[in-house]
């Protein structure tokens, strides 16, 4: 069966096209600037990249581009569109109504939009792109597939905040958790990988990119997990504050004569290390920074490394050990600089680095000695497969 991936975001659409037998892409794309003019990027297995412009006023117009380039004589992978089996899309929050993967009816799309004030900025285009291929490959079955539900296995005492009960309770404020699809993917890895018993296994997932999120995985469940109700909880990110004091949300106001509006802007979009080296939220160009010296570069980078090593050491309280680290995403597959700084933090656990295997990018290795007393590795995360696997194992 052919899986078609779709992740649709407020103004761009990534897809791939899956054979669930090999379970290669067949072609993986993005398009961008959906609403403004629109960009297709596509590019075909062993084939080379097609980019060209194209007039994509909302998520249908663009699906009907990623479809007919799907198909096209030249570029394209498939002869006809019933060669798809199913449509497999990532929906950003689930709330507490799906703790898993779900066939997608009328009934479950009615879910969805009742968890759109849980992300406003991302369950409405999911579901803009849920209607789009309901509309233009009808008769396909499709999946609902969650970030947060990895994460519904997290018990009370990690989720609920020290709130009054009642908010909990009539509007289901509580931690939820993203990511969620990644760190299911890389912690069933990591077992298979190490040779340990799925029912019997502590794994810290740390999923680090412009957003970043670190997992602890109990026998195969996700009990804890660094971001909250909202993506903005936990690490410092590229451009996000993470976890502070809320009260500086007042005195920000008070101070700078900002609304609230304003001071949520700064929060999700010049924090990070963005707002503390006052030079990107890219952690290329703080390496470079860095490398010249940079003082403000230097202190983002370890602000950073330390935000994810305390978190690490959280996770091993709650597990009560561990047996694997893992890194992932853009930054944690890529980033040897944050990977050694983090782990330098971590001698307590008898960790030690190979500082050889740490140059490598992207590419599945252990990154600790053979004589680290926890191991710690580089996994690829590979969002798509996992959201294909899940298609195909619910429609089996």
């Amino acid at each position: 069966m052919k899986i078609l991936v779709v992740n649709c975001g407020s103004s761009s659409l990534k897809y791939q096209l899956i054979d669930s037998v090999t379970e290669k892409a067949l072609a993986v794309g993005i398009c961008e600037r959906i609403g403004i003019d629109g960009r297709l990027v596509h590019t075909p297995a062993g084939g080379e990249k097609i980019k060209m412009d194209a007039d994509m006023k909302d998520h249908e117009a663009a699906i009907k581009y990623v479809l007919d380039a799907l198909t096209n004589s030249e570029y394209g992978v498939i002869k006809s569109l019933d060669e798809i089996g199913a449509v497999g899309h990532r929906v950003v929050h689930g709330g507490e109504k799906f703790a898993s993967s779900t066939v997608i009816t009328e009934e479950v799309i009615a879910g969805i939009e009742e968890c759109n004030d849980l992300a406003p900025l991302h369950n409405p285009a999911n579901l803009i792109g849920i209607r789009a291929c309901q509309n233009l490959i009808p008769g396909v079955p499709m999946v609902a597939v969650f970030d947060t539900a990895f994460h519904q296995t997290m018990p009370q005492k990690a989720y609920l905040y020290g709130l009054p009960y009642e908010y909990y309770s009539n509007y289901k404020i509580r931690r939820y958790g993203f990511h969620g699809t990644s760190h299911s993917f890389v912690a069933k890895r990591a077992v298979q990988l190490l040779g340990l018993d799925p029912n019997n296994s502590k794994v810290i997932v740390c999923h680090l990119g412009n957003g970043s999120s670190v997992t602890a995985v109990l026998n195969g469940k996700s009990v804890d997990t660094s971001m909250g109700l909202t993506p903005l909880e936990g690490l410092i990110m590229g451009t996000r504050s993470g976890s502070i004091d809320p009260a500086i949300i007042e005195y920000l106001m008070n101070k700078e004569n900002m609304t609230l509006e304003q001071v949520m802007e700064v929060l999700n979009k010049k924090s990070g290390v963005l707002g503390l080296s006052g030079i990107s939220s890219d952690f290329r160009d703080l390496e470079d920074a860095t490398a010249l010296g940079n003082e403000k570069a230097i202190l983002a980078v370890d602000v950073f490394n330390y935000h994810v090593a305390k978190t690490i050491g959280s996770y091993v309280a709650a597990m009560n050990g561990v047996d694997a680290i893992v890194f992932t995403a853009g930054l944690g597959e890529n980033d040897k600089a944050v990977r050694k700084g983090t782990v330098s933090y971590l001698g307590y656990l008898g960790v030690t680095l190979n500082e050889e295997n740490n140059n490598t990018r992207g590419k599945e290795i252990e990154l600790s000695t053979p004589d680290s007393k926890v191991k710690v590795y580089i996994i690829p995360t590979n969002e798509e497969l996992a959201i294909a696997r899940e298609t195909v194992e619910l429609l089996a």
